[in-house]
């Protein structure tokens, strides 16, 4: 439509530089607006076929074709972010992931937020908790920018996997004892012979 405008006024100037009978000069003219008319009526039937449109078939604004290439955007980096927890939490995961979806001016869904469902239930023994919690701290910063609730979780596995080492200390510290007394227990030759040194050790001083 532009083109035959431009056509147009081009067209209207040129011959404004005749010496042409009045009359003929405006039948050349509604002559020409009828054509450039005919030629907008094709170029309307023939629309481009794949260009985006909207649901009741009209064609979009510029302003919703920006629209729909931020969501096109946030689609792209929001299943992006999912997978990257996904493919890091592996069997921890507790399901897919779930999106949530806004309708474009095309009346397409496009996704604007999601989420991984993740266990953070303790396994069977202390070191099986930290090993999990390590994975679920390293699913949840995966992405390339961490949400907030994604630093949310990471501090919360932190947290869990902080106390699974504390208990596994814990059970160390207690075998290491029992074995000692274990060991002192099944030489008692050596026990008696330690309290003989300290007593004379006790009678000299």
């Amino acid at each position: 439509m532009n083109i035959s405008s431009n056509f147009s006024n081009f067209y209207t100037s040129f011959h404004s530089n005749f010496s042409k009978p009045k009359e003929q000069e405006e039948q050349r003219v509604v002559g020409l607006d009828e054509q450039n008319k005919t030629h907008e009526d094709k170029n309307e039937k023939k629309s481009d076929p794949t260009k985006t449109k909207k649901p009741n078939g009209e064609e979009l604004t510029k302003g919703e074709e920006m629209q729909i290439s931020k969501l096109k955007a946030r689609d792209a980096e929001v299943r992006a972010h999912e997978a990257a927890h996904l493919a890091v939490a592996g069997n921890l995961a507790a399901g897919g992931a779930s999106y949530t979806y806004q309708q474009g001016p095309d009346g397409k869904m496009y996704a604007i937020g999601g989420e991984v469902p993740i266990s953070l239930s303790q396994g069977s023994t202390p070191e099986e908790t930290a090993a999990n919690m390590r994975k679920v701290r390293a699913a949840a910063l995966a992405p390339a920018n961490p949400s907030g609730q994604d630093l949310k979780v990471a501090s919360t596995a932190a947290m869990l996997e902080m106390k699974a080492q504390m208990e596994i200390a814990q059970e160390k510290k207690q075998e290491q004892e029992e074995d000692k007394k274990a060991k002192n227990s099944s030489n008692p030759y050596e026990i008696n012979s330690q309290s003989e040194q300290e007593n004379n050790l006790d009678f000299v001083a």
